[in-house]
């Protein structure tokens, strides 16, 4: 779904930029200083924002992030010279499992 916002930068807004936005939003729906009017207004952005999603594509994006600092871990594990052969064996078993380059 097309957002609103997505005019502002040409690369698209990201989702913790998002997420960030709509917390603001929520703050407001709660807030029992604000007026019917703001508080509709603030639902109405959170659905322009995308709703729950761009949580979903924050954690997706934490999850391949963390993919490739396990992946330098290893490779640098299978370099050290501190690191046991049966060691260094079992760390390019795992990068081999994970199907990333040894190199």
């Amino acid at each position: 779904m097309p957002s609103k916002f997505q005019d502002l930068d040409p690369a698209g807004v990201s989702p913790e930029d998002r997420v960030n936005a709509m917390r603001g939003y929520k703050a407001t729906i709660k807030n029992p200083r604000n007026s019917e009017s703001a508080k509709q207004h603030a639902h109405e952005m959170i659905d322009a924002l995308g709703g729950d999603e761009p949580r979903r594509e924050m954690k997706q994006f934490d999850q391949d992030k963390d993919q490739t600092r396990i992946a330098g871990g290893l490779k640098a594990s299978t370099k050290n010279p501190r690191v046991s052969e049966e060691g260094k064996n079992r760390a390019q078993e795992k990068l081999d499992q994970m199907g990333a380059p040894s190199e």
